[in-house]
């Protein structure tokens, strides 16, 4: 649909009244998608509401690529590309690689494309990230499990796996109500809940990996810069050695934790 210039110009200020940083850009993009007026006002009236943008487009831009996401499922983050470049960095040629709190499965659909694995899965707790996880990894043969961290993946890659890769839950509880509308009344909380400090699931991570990594394989997370001296300390507690790479173009923070050759276990047949 093309509607006239001044219905543009009123969809504009209707949205930056609304809070809407990037008006011009959401008027564009909600015009792009209607197929009618009516189509366009109701989406208007959505995403004054606080609906998240790219709940209503049924995508979100990341990396480059365009991935599919829906009501109640958690929207990648421009920052959470550092993740997959920190993944990238240690990777080595033909991974196993594994995305656990996958959501919409994002960062699974960018590795896949730039490190081309041997083997890849992806998982998550909530029903509606794998759901979603699973029509955008389909394409790529990348089964998606559904259950907590590590324990619905395959058992025979125990102590196999190159790289395992999580964007966690990270914030702490007490700051989740801090959370701009569109994240806190419209994704899972439980991609956004990190317990007291943050790191309640960042910290069972790093005690699963273990046993999971190959010898010299690597376990890459997001975290929070106030967080960083801590979760460090956890993992080098479990036996892991953490790097630290950081953004200021995007603020965003990766931790990679390596396993030890002496200290993984030895991979099984």
């Amino acid at each position: 649909m093309a509607p006239s210039t001044s219905d543009r110009s009123a969809l504009v200020r209707r949205l930056r009244a609304a809070g809407c940083v990037f008006a011009e850009d959401e008027a564009d993009l909600l015009i792009a998608a209607a197929d009618s007026p009516a189509a366009l006002a109701a989406l208007a009236d959505r995403r004054v509401a606080g609906d998240p943008l790219e709940h209503l487009l049924g995508w979100a831009e990341f990396g480059g690529l365009r991935v599919a996401v829906g009501p109640g499922v958690f929207v990648p983050r421009r920052r959470t590309a550092l993740l997959a470049t920190a993944a990238e960095a240690v990777a080595g040629p033909d991974p196993a690689v594994v995305e656990l709190c996958c959501g919409s499965g994002a960062v699974s659909l960018l590795l896949a494309r730039r490190l081309r694995p041997r083997w890849q899965a992806a998982a998550d707790v909530d029903p509606a990230a794998v759901a979603c996880a699973r029509r955008n990894l389909a394409g790529l043969g990348v089964p998606v499990y559904e259950g907590d961290l590590f324990d619905p993946l395959p058992a025979h890659w125990r102590g196999r796996l190159d790289l395992v890769v999580a964007n966690a839950p990270y914030v702490p509880t007490e700051a989740v109500e801090l959370m701009p509308p569109e994240a806190r009344l419209h994704e899972p909380t439980v991609a956004l809940d990190g317990g007291s400090d943050g790191l309640a699931v960042l910290r069972r991570l790093a005690g699963e990996a273990v046993r999971w990594l190959a010898p010299g394989g690597n376990l890459v997370v997001e975290v929070g810069e106030s967080q960083v001296d801590a979760l460090c300390a956890e993992l080098a507690r479990g036996g892991l050695v953490p790097t630290v790479t950081r953004s200021a173009e995007l603020d965003a923070v990766a931790v990679t934790a390596r396993l030890g050759w002496l200290q993984g276990p030895l991979p099984t047949a």
